[in-house]
């Protein structure tokens, strides 16, 4: 897979998390979808697409059309906009919205992967619970959805970027799961998946999948 590679600012990086760690998380997230079975041909909504830090090989990987992102930040997206354009891929005609409410997202076609990196524990529950609908109703019979979590006792907080910063009970995302018709099963820390930035915060997160309840794991 070749797509132009352009040295982005440290400011651009450091919007979606620590800028010395934005290379590695970015081998990670495509080193992961492609494991789990993520082809061409597919269709991908990645939620949470930031400044496409992740989106940018899925995008070059993907068939044309075939990505949808979703960022809540208008300027976050529009670095997005400026990396897909020096990374020379505009001719992969991504789809990338701005939407703060999951409700303003229309998905015109079934996705087949939906993904979404150190998004949920910034997200209220609320919106968490708006987007697992948005996700049941649009993945394909046999489409999965990943999504990385803090997982324990409940606490709330603030991220730097004055988003939430939330640990949830594993039985949180259960229940909302099942209310929208999915099942969520366990795929292991980040650490186990490859994903080692040696801090217990992060490569202990937990990642989820979920799938229609009909699915077998």
């Amino acid at each position: 897979m070749a797509f132009k590679v352009t040295t982005l600012p440290s400011r651009r990086h450091a919007l979606v998390g620590p800028a010395d760690l934005w290379k590695m998380k970015r081998r990670f997230q495509f080193a992961f979808l492609s494991s789990r079975g993520l082809r061409p041909e597919h269709r991908l909504l990645d939620i949470g697409c930031g400044t496409l830090r992740g989106g940018v090989p899925l995008i070059a990987y993907l068939d044309a059309g075939n990505y949808v992102g979703v960022e809540a930040r208008a300027e976050v997206l529009e670095e997005g906009r400026k990396e897909l354009s020096e990374a020379g891929l505009e001719h992969k005609h991504p789809v990338l919205i701005h939407a703060s409410d999951p409700a303003q997202v229309a998905l015109e076609a079934p996705v087949d992967f939906a993904w979404a990196f150190s998004v949920l524990f910034h997200m209220s529950d609320e919106v968490v619970d708006a987007y697992l609908g948005l996700v049941a109703r649009g993945l394909t019979e046999k489409g999965e959805f990943f999504a990385n979590v803090r997982l324990g006792e409940r606490e709330d907080a603030r991220w730097k970027q004055q988003f939430p910063l939330v640990r949830r009970p594993h039985e949180f995302y259960e229940r909302l799961a099942a209310a929208h018709g999915l099942r969520v099963d366990d795929v292991g820390t980040l650490e186990s998946l490859g994903h080692r930035t040696g801090s217990p915060e992060q490569d202990n997160q937990m990642m989820l999948r979920f799938a229609r309840a009909s699915q077998a794991g």
